[in-house]
């Protein structure tokens, strides 16, 4: 790994750099249920992909060399892996985004690809599953097309 491989996002999941906000990884992942719902400059912080934010202007893109860095890098990985539990126990412990339609499905979206591309497609997968199960044990009330993009997530 060079220090030309490795930047921003690598450093923030490493546990060794600050967001764009200048919060650590040990903050963000301690933030309580309500401010995980109500702050949205830290998703694409823990969950990086190579298209630009549309919902947050200036979050960082993960370049194909950073994501390689992370991808090796065992801190990253185990930072990476640690926002996935945080964000599990998240939707399990809440219900609001079990509804139709909700800024969490985007988040969810995000998830998915993010540990598909960081993590592997067995990670993937396993928060697919749980997220779908969540839903079913609420009635299913999550739109049709948001679980579609879920799907399109792991392909």
């Amino acid at each position: 790994m060079t220090e030309a491989d490795a930047g921003p996002i690598h450093a923030f999941l490493a546990g060794r750099g600050r967001d764009g906000s200048g919060r650590d990884l040990a903050t963000v992942l301690a933030f309580d249920d309500p401010r995980i719902e109500g702050v949205h400059d830290f998703i694409q912080w823990l969950f990086p992909l190579a298209e630009p934010s549309r919902a947050v202007p200036g979050a960082p893109v993960l370049r194909p060399a950073e994501a390689a860095v992370i991808r090796a890098d065992p801190a990253a990985r185990a930072g990476l892996l640690a926002a996935r539990d945080r964000m599990l126990r998240f939707y399990a412990g809440t219900t609001g985004w079990r509804r139709a339609f909700d800024h969490n499905h985007l988040r969810i979206t995000r998830i998915l690809t993010a540990l598909r591309d960081l993590a592997g497609m067995d990670e993937a997968r396993a928060f697919h599953e749980a997220v779908l199960r969540l839903d079913d044990e609420a009635g299913s009330p999550v739109n049709p097309e948001s679980r579609e993009y879920w799907r399109r997530a792991l392909a």
